[in-house]
């Protein structure tokens, strides 16, 4: 009864592997609105680094933007990944002058007493395009979310067009974000990372029943990173064939595009989280993402690589090679 109830919830939601001639998707721009900066050189360090297999302490735009570039991708958002709130001024010096980055998410807490007043101050910049706040960092979403102060900011993030970024999954942030969008109906919410969940043969049920719910909410939207696919599986083009590694990880990718449909999935790098022997190169994140949608409309493609991020975080066009947002 509860497959056929989720089934019939997404029915209507097109599948981005749709059974039908695959039309060229080589030449869609690709937008990541994923991508962690740092600098653990600093006096004060840094607090998150990359995965233990991502070596130095440094991310730097320079770094990552001719990788990005050699993978089709023309332009990036930087995720605060700090929960020290001088590092989102930090974070929107590093992008103002590199042109490659159309916006940030930063870190900022809604339930404090300054929060409007904060964010009003980096909304002054147009590149600041939200916040990030989840079960990371020492704080938990789903316990301050019964705060009527935190409600309140949210409502105030709503108001100035801004999205809530939020990790990491579990059952408990998904039914946290239900009951957000319950009382905050407007806000865009992003859950970061949908695939890297796996739940429990106990949760199984409460987490069909979740995306059965979420399947209903328009904006409750997902990225879908590729760091949880192994690096030997990962799809390359081979003088212009591909070859394919990705059918194992295909039931969970049709279950959140069915869940989420095709105008509430984004693509994501989640650089440099995913270097090392997860997934190798931004490249290879790219090559993954374009083979699964390959067979799929290119309107759809699309969506994916950039429109819908476009949508949802309304980010600022700054290059001729970047696309114009709807």
């Amino acid at each position: 009864m509860l497959r056929r109830q989720l089934l019939t919830a997404v029915a209507a939601m097109p599948l981005a592997r749709a059974a039908k001639a695959a039309e060229p998707i080589a030449n869609i721009p690709i937008i990541d609105p994923h991508v962690h900066l740092f600098d653990a050189t600093r006096p004060q360090g840094a607090p998150y680094t990359g995965s233990k297999f991502y070596k130095g302490g440094v991310s730097t735009a320079a770094m990552y933007v001719p990788q990005a570039r050699m993978a089709g991708i023309v332009g990036a958002m930087a995720m605060e990944a700090s929960a020290w709130i001088e590092d989102n001024l930090w974070l929107l010096e590093r992008i103002v002058p590199e042109p490659f980055f159309v916006g940030m998410i930063g870190m900022l807490e809604p339930d404090k007493p300054d929060f409007a007043q904060t964010l009003d101050r980096y909304c002054k910049n147009d590149l600041f395009r939200g916040i990030r706040y989840g079960k990371l960092w020492g704080f938990n979403i789903s316990d301050r979310a019964k705060d009527p102060a935190f409600i309140g900011g949210l409502r105030y993030l709503q108001d100035k067009g801004l999205a809530l970024d939020t990790a990491n999954i579990d059952l408990d942030l998904l039914r946290t974000c239900i009951f957000i969008n319950d009382k905050v109906p407007d806000l865009k919410i992003v859950l970061d990372h949908s695939p890297a969940y796996t739940p429990l043969a106990s949760e199984l049920r409460d987490y069909n029943y979740a995306l059965v719910e979420i399947a209903k909410r328009p904006n409750i939207c997902t990225k879908i990173s590729w760091n949880f696919i192994k690096a030997d599986e990962v799809d390359h083009w081979i003088d212009g064939r591909l070859v394919r590694g990705l059918e194992a990880y295909k039931d969970k990718l049709d279950q959140l595009t069915g869940c989420f449909g095709e105008d509430r999935v984004m693509f994501c790098s989640n650089y440099p989280q995913s270097v090392g022997p997860v997934v190798s190169s931004v490249a290879d994140i790219s090559n993954l993402a374009k083979a699964y949608y390959a067979n799929g409309p290119s309107t759809v493609a699309e969506k994916f690589f950039w429109k819908n991020s476009a949508r949802v975080y309304k980010w600022v066009r700054r290059t001729g090679e970047q696309p114009v947002p709807p």
